[in-house]
């Protein structure tokens, strides 16, 4: 055989050979065992299932004015209670390791003679329940909104 020939052999299965292992390499890293795969932690209702001492301060800095309330969480839903107001009750869904609740309408704390609805996203973050709420207010303007920072600890 003439040298070229078997030099061009040569390359052809080299670059065969190469082709394959990184076809094989290429396999290989598309399925991740089971075991390896991270999962997001989740949260239940019955996790934060109690009382809890909440506090509310509007996120702008503006008004530090806190709305201070309290929440009866249980593995059934949740109760708004706030200062001076009927009981509310409140939808609430957890997802992943968030909690999302609805509460609403009803008067507003902030805002006399206004009703709003609120709607919340809250974690457990150690012995703490943190999270924002945004609070929707009905005028007869356009709807206002007025997001919220929100933090609590479980009543004694």
């Amino acid at each position: 055989m003439q040298p070229t020939k078997r030099l061009c052999l040569i390359l052809v299965g080299g670059l065969l050979a190469l082709g394959c292992e990184r076809q094989a390499a290429e396999e290989a890293t598309e399925e991740q065992p089971a075991d390896t795969v991270a999962t997001a932690a989740t949260i239940s209702l019955a996790d934060i299932a109690g009382t809890w001492d909440m506090r509310a301060v509007p996120e702008t800095g503006a008004d530090t004015t806190a709305t201070i309330y309290q929440i009866q969480a249980t593995a059934d839903g949740w109760t708004y209670y706030l200062p001076d107001r009927d009981p509310i009750e409140a939808s609430v869904t957890p997802s992943g390791d968030s909690i999302i609740v609805n509460a609403g309408p009803f008067e507003s704390v902030r805002r006399e003679g206004v009703t709003v609805r609120t709607n919340s996203v809250f974690r457990l973050e150690g012995d703490r329940l943190v999270g924002t709420t945004v609070a929707h207010y009905q005028t007869s303007e356009a709807d206002s909104v007025l997001p919220l920072h929100v933090e609590g600890t479980q009543a004694p």
